[in-house]
């Protein structure tokens, strides 16, 4: 049963250098084709995973902030049709904080979208450029303000520990986002990802990444400074108030059932796993064929299930219930986790445990990675 719906929009002006998401750039879009494709693609899985009303919908991208506001009032439209909305649901749309798409928040809020994620990812001007952004960084603070004032909801993401990146410098960048007062701040590191221009630059020498020491240091501090400001971290990178976290990640990271359609879209529903095609052309030419555009459509075995269970949801600050795990997966408690490793960690103040939940604490969330491999049984992650 689906609770959450994400619609792909693959463009973008540009593509930023350290990028690896499913972004492409084109000298122009067919907005009528994409608008029928992607309805098309919407009651293909309403077809087969429908009932249940949506609690969130997000606009993910690429740039969906460029999409036309009636294209995303007609998916809206759409999507209420097939599913129902539950009451209060969270409708969010990433976009740039440019001057250009700013224009368009207002009618993005009549359309029905109430909660924006804009990615300032920088709050000075030569940063911006190192990362290839094509806002300043005072246009990119009046987007934001703009937001506020027709959004419900407002988040915004900034990219740090970058290179030569330091602790004051930081501290004064992180301050000053803080004071902009929305409810939900997303923090990434930056990542050196496969086949991105960053990585051909680091290879060829260009730039030296933050070394993991001082990455630790800006990572402390961004924990510390995020909890006295009142926007506690609930995810690894992201931070809000109680009651402001993102709804349709919390679908990701507690591993219920979310819709995912448009190119490259990933979806999960009733045990099986859904992705559409990559490519924007390949996507269109696959719905005009199948009246959707699945590539690959398989059942998950409940090992697998209960394994990604357990590597999201020991991303949240929250942690997992090791009991309602095992009963929903049907598995022994002793099948998901490996309880020496547990009680060693324990030792370590790596883990926390409170009855029959377990979570990683912030001394172990910079390890996580290694954690989730020593911790998850390897049954599961091979199931």
């Amino acid at each position: 049963m689906a609770c959450a719906l994400y619609i792909h929009w693959p463009f973008c002006l540009a593509k930023c250098p350290y990028c690896d998401f499913n972004s492409h750039v084109r000298d122009s879009v067919d907005h009528a084709a994409w608008e029928k494709a992607l309805l098309a693609d919407l009651r293909h899985e309403a077809e087969l995973a429908g009932g249940e009303p949506l609690d969130s919908i997000f606009f993910g991208g690429g740039t969906p902030s460029l999409m036309p506001p009636a294209l995303v009032a007609r998916l809206l439209a759409e999507a209420e049709q097939l599913w129902g909305f539950a009451p209060g649901i969270e409708i969010t749309l990433e976009g740039n904080p440019s001057s250009v798409e700013a224009a368009n928040y207002a009618a993005l809020a009549a359309a029905g979208v109430n909660r924006a994620s804009l990615g300032l990812q920088a709050l000075d001007d030569q940063t911006l450029r190192f990362l290839g952004r094509l806002h300043g960084a005072a246009e990119g603070l009046r987007a934001v303000e703009t937001a506020q004032a027709v959004f419900d909801r407002v988040s915004f993401d900034l990219i740090y520990a970058r290179p030569g990146q330091t602790v004051d410098g930081w501290e004064r960048e992180l301050a000053q986002a803080l004071a902009i007062g929305t409810s939900h701040l997303s923090l990434y590191q930056l990542t050196i990802e496969p086949g991105t221009r960053f990585e051909t630059m680091v290879r060829n020498g260009d730039f030296l990444p933050l070394d993991e020491d001082a990455c630790a240091d800006l990572f402390a501090l961004t924990r510390e400074r995020t909890a006295s400001a009142g926007l506690p971290a609930y995810e690894i990178s992201n931070h809000a108030r109680p009651g402001e976290e993102s709804r349709h990640n919390l679908a990701y990271w507690r591993y219920q059932d979310y819709i995912g359609i448009g190119p490259g879209a990933h979806g999960r529903r009733g045990g099986m796993a859904t992705v559409r095609h990559k490519k924007p052309e390949n996507w269109l030419a696959a719905v005009a064929a199948n009246g959707h555009g699945l590539n690959e459509e398989r059942a998950l075995a409940l090992g697998e299930q209960a394994s990604e269970a357990l590597l999201m949801g020991l991303r949240l600050d929250e942690g997992i219930d090791l009991a309602a795990l095992a009963k929903r997966f049907a598995f022994g408690p002793d099948a998901l986790i490996d309880h020496a490793k547990i009680a060693f960690y324990l030792g370590q103040g790596l883990v926390w445990q409170h009855g029959e939940r377990l979570g990683v604490t912030q001394a172990g969330v910079p390890l996580l990675d290694g954690l989730l491999a020593e911790l998850v049984r390897g049954e599961l992650v091979s199931a």
